[in-house]
């Protein structure tokens, strides 16, 4: 109890203290001539500097049957390159003392890595070498694969991480580009050659931004980077997937895992993109209904009634609309009590909507915790300049977020409440033992699906 009011006493005291307004640091963008977008931005103080470089694409470029085809080929480009092989790599990082990551999200491939600032020309060589000549050497190409195939088959043992896969193929559907979780088969379908076909179309100038953020000199920095980066071949943009749409709500999918001494469910419905222009208020809301420690959800469930260690919602931003979605788990004997109670808190809010100290209190707490989220170190500013870029944003995302909240007045904040926090039509995807929960959860839906944890993939069939 005293770690839970100490930690509530530093999140009032932060949002007490919250700045009057917050402000993006200058930089600069330039486009280079085959297409490559480059940003800098110069920040002294703390000695290092952080590179991000997106590659336009992302899940939904994962061509058909091979799921997963973006991730693996972000996470090889450490495994040698044409001057390097896989243990030189990693020892020059080392003795650096540097960090490189690469992965993937819905709309783009992201590689970030940071040095001292003293070691920019050396990070960059290095950086840059990974993503611009990878060989994909065979070998390693086998073990990504087979690590990635093992880590699938394990998330079927790990609910809280199957839960998420399941979610995501039922939710969107396999018409949908994020509908197609990366699972056994598609991985195993993934070749070298599909690999190096991959870099080879989007790795490409016209693709790619890089960002530069930190303490550095602006003039050497943007004259090695347009160097370094010149040479990328043009190449053809990605195309971004064609809109589509989540699947019909009033559907469960129930995943049997006989062994499971929990219920895990997600309850989700249709939400907004990353543009939407309702963001900021969605965002107020979610945080009071579920979106941190002291919500209406986390409340409900944990505090007063103990079903469970944890309940959130989350409020997807991406290129397309994704979904606003509750997410918690209880004891097996709990699944009917808590799933009422989560639905419970859902309908009092799309009804009575919230009181305006309550709009106050998630005003504050968002004004408090956004500089340290995502303006105080050097990699949090090449992340939203990476934003900027890819959603065709300016530096108002930043510049005016405090006076969007603002202008949040509570009449608008409860009309939200009823358009986007709705009680029909939801999406559900329950995780546990169906013997014990079946009878429980029809209740919820007029179409339930069922599987089990034990089958392959993470699809059901759509009819």
């Amino acid at each position: 109890m005293k770690t839970v009011t100490k930690f509530l006493a530093i999140l009032l005291t932060l949002a007490a203290t919250a700045p009057a307004e917050v402000r993006l640091p200058k930089y600069t963008r330039e486009v280079l001539p085959n297409g490559a977008v480059v940003y800098l931005m110069p920040k002294p103080g703390v000695p290092l500097v952080n590179f991000r470089i997106l590659v336009k694409g992302g899940v939904e470029a994962d061509p058909g049957g091979l799921a997963g085809l973006t991730a693996v080929t972000a996470q090889l480009l450490r495994s040698g390159t044409a001057r390097r092989a896989a243990s030189q790599f990693s020892a020059e990082l080392d003795s650096l003392g540097g960090t490189f990551t690469a992965g993937a999200n819905e709309q783009y491939t992201v590689i970030g890595s940071e040095f001292l600032s003293k070691d920019l020309a050396a990070g960059l060589d290095l950086t840059a070498d990974a993503v611009l000549h990878p060989v994909f050497p065979e070998s390693e190409v086998k073990k990504a694969i087979a690590r990635n195939v093992d880590g699938a088959r394990a998330a079927k043992d790990n609910p809280q991480a199957a839960i998420g896969q399941y979610f995501r193929a039922f939710f969107y559907g396999p018409a949908h580009p994020y509908g197609h979780p990366a699972e056994e088969a598609s991985l195993t379908r993934i070749t070298r050659e599909s690999i190096a076909d991959y870099a080879k179309r989007l790795y490409v100038g016209r693709n790619m931004v890089v960002i530069v953020a930190g303490d550095f000199d602006t003039a050497a920095a943007g004259a090695a980077l347009r160097k370094t980066f010149s040479e990328v071949p043009a190449g053809t943009a990605y195309a971004w997937a064609k809109d589509a749409t989540p699947m019909p709500g009033g559907r469960l999918l129930l995943i049997d895992k006989p062994d499971a001494t929990q219920t895990y469910f997600e309850i989700a419905q249709p939400g907004i993109s990353r543009t939407d222009p309702e963001r900021t208020a969605l965002q107020l809301l979610n945080t009071l209904f579920g979106g941190r420690f002291t919500s209406l959800l986390n409340d409900a469930l944990r505090v007063n009634s103990g079903l469970t260690y944890g309940a959130r919602s989350m409020l997807d931003l991406n290129r397309r609309p994704g979904a606003i979605t509750i997410s918690t788990y209880t004891r097996t004997e709990t699944t009917e009590k808590a799933m009422d109670m989560a639905l419970d808190i859902l309908k009092r809010l799309n009804e009575n909507g919230i009181s305006a100290e309550q709009l106050a209190s998630a005003k504050a707490y968002m004004k408090g915790m956004y500089p340290t989220q995502a303006l105080e170190t050097p990699d949090q500013l090449a992340a939203m300049l990476g934003d900027i870029e890819v959603f065709g944003l300016n530096r108002g995302e930043v510049d005016d977020l405090f006076s969007r909240i603002d202008a949040v007045t509570l009449e608008h904040a409860n009309a939200l409440a009823k358009k986007w926090f709705r009680q029909n039509d939801l999406t559900f995807v329950v995780l546990g033992n169906a013997s014990k929960v079946r009878d429980v959860v029809k209740k919820y839906a007029p179409v339930v699906k069922e599987t089990k944890a034990s089958e392959p993939g993470f699809a059901v069939a759509v009819n």
